[in-house]
């Protein structure tokens, strides 16, 4: 049996902020800056008519990924100082991932990147 990443009850989202940039991929993302690098990334959604973009990730889970252990050496490797107005990307799943944290449950409509970099 799989177990997936449970939304808390409420949340207070301290860490992350939103980042809005000409990216082709995502016009918002949410930005996890220390000092002068950055990690920007991105979740995707989709609308009633079934229409999906990639844009920045929900409130509840900036603060759990920035608070774990993980974290800080994982920023390390993959975070940049902004080139033309963008930071490196990842999806939340990669991140996710990256730290062994629960996955979020996959629906139907999410497509994914095949390669590291977005």
């Amino acid at each position: 049996m799989r177990y997936h990443f449970e939304k808390p009850s409420f949340c207070y989202s301290n860490y992350g902020l939103t980042y809005h940039c000409d990216h082709p991929v995502y016009d918002a993302c949410t930005l996890f800056k220390i000092k002068n690098k950055g990690l920007a990334v991105i979740q995707q959604r989709v609308d009633s008519q079934k229409r999906t973009w990639w844009s920045e990730i929900d409130k509840d889970l900036a603060d759990i990924l920035y608070l774990h252990p993980q974290f800080k050496p994982y920023f390390d490797k993959r975070a940049a100082v902004c080139s033309h107005g963008l930071y490196p990307t990842v999806t939340i799943r990669q991140i996710m991932w990256a730290l062994k944290l629960k996955p979020l449950k996959k629906e139907s409509w999410e497509t994914v990147f095949d390669h590291r970099n977005i």
